[in-house]
């Protein structure tokens, strides 16, 4: 009968170096999670999704999922603890970073008091676009809440409190720049017309159908589970055959659809936030694709990360 070697964990301050915490007759097939969830027994205010465990004070947090006995570490493992800050789970994150803008957006279209001169209080714009618009940027948002409810899954189950604080003033400001311009009393509408703006809302339309088509698709990936990792490929849906030539083709969906609406607007604040986010995208993009590279031998050689061809 096999005899089972224990291990010991010790948890210390990343800067004193301090002993936080010492665990004794560990499992060796105890996961990070597990030993989270011990140290949380002895501190109570740091609850796991606020822990971050590392092997070395300035290397790269332990994930959840890794076991103890595969680490780099001796029958006694020393840990380094950093605070993450309180959490907040990503459905409400989600939730706070959506319905701002759509309410946000909307106090501006009904010109509300005390946002433009009194006398165009309660107001409607002559021009057909701007209702347009509203209708556009509406039903972004509210397709973004309805698939952080419905279809999207998370891999992570928290993020922290600053950030989402960030994440807010980022997505809030530029809703209320934007919808500022577009719904201004000397607001003009686009050089070309009619032309200008159907051809835009037809792109802006298609872009949003492929980035729903993408995020069900990536939905149906995950059905092991919101941590299984698979290469995503294109099924019938023709919206999910951009898959052939980038990784990300959800942010190249979503990048379109602000071109579209950029275009449909002529509006400068709008083209500034769809260039800002073009970048972040691209940063996400980038990385996804990197992950991709790295995880999965077979990967397909073609695909860019974020632009067919180029990016």
């Amino acid at each position: 009968m096999s005899r089972v070697t224990f291990f010991e964990v010790e948890i210390l301050h990343p800067k004193t170096r301090e002993q936080l915490c010492f665990l004794d007759k560990v499992e060796p097939n105890a996961t990070i999670g597990e030993i989270k969830c011990l140290f949380h027994k002895a501190y109570p205010q740091w609850y796991p999704s606020r822990q971050a465990l590392k092997l070395d004070p300035r290397g790269k947090a332990l994930k959840d999922d890794e076991i103890l006995q595969n680490l780099p570490v001796g029958t006694t493992a020393t840990m380094y603890f950093k605070d993450l800050g309180p959490q907040v789970g990503w459905t409400m994150v989600f939730l706070a970073e959506y319905a701002g803008p759509l309410i946000i957006y909307l106090l501006f279209y009904f010109r509300l008091p005390y946002i433009y001169r009194h006398k165009f209080a309660f107001t409607s714009s002559p021009y057909p676009v701007v209702n347009l618009a509203c209708v556009c940027h509406s039903f972004h948002y509210l397709k973004r809440l309805v698939e952080t409810i419905f279809v999207h899954r998370f891999s992570h189950g928290t993020m922290p409190l600053r950030t989402i604080m960030k994440n807010c003033l980022y997505y809030w400001g530029f809703a209320a720049w934007l919808a500022y311009y577009i719904n201004h009393p000397l607001y003009t509408p686009p050089s070309f017309g009619n032309t200008q703006v159907n051809y835009a809302l037809a792109m802006f339309l298609l872009c949003e159908a492929g980035n729903f088509s993408i995020h069900l698709a990536l939905n149906n990936l995950r059905c092991d589970g919101p941590k299984s990792r698979k290469i995503p490929y294109p099924t019938k849906n023709p919206f999910t055959w951009l898959f052939f030539f980038v990784s990300c083709p959800n942010y190249t969906y979503e990048v379109g659809a602000w071109v579209g609406f950029t275009i449909m607007t002529q509006c400068v604040p709008v083209a500034l936030f769809t260039f800002a986010g073009f970048i972040q995208m691209t940063i996400w993009a980038k990385g996804k694709h990197d992950t991709y590279n790295r995880e999965f031998k077979d990967y397909p050689e073609l695909r860019m990360s974020i632009i067919p061809l180029l990016l």
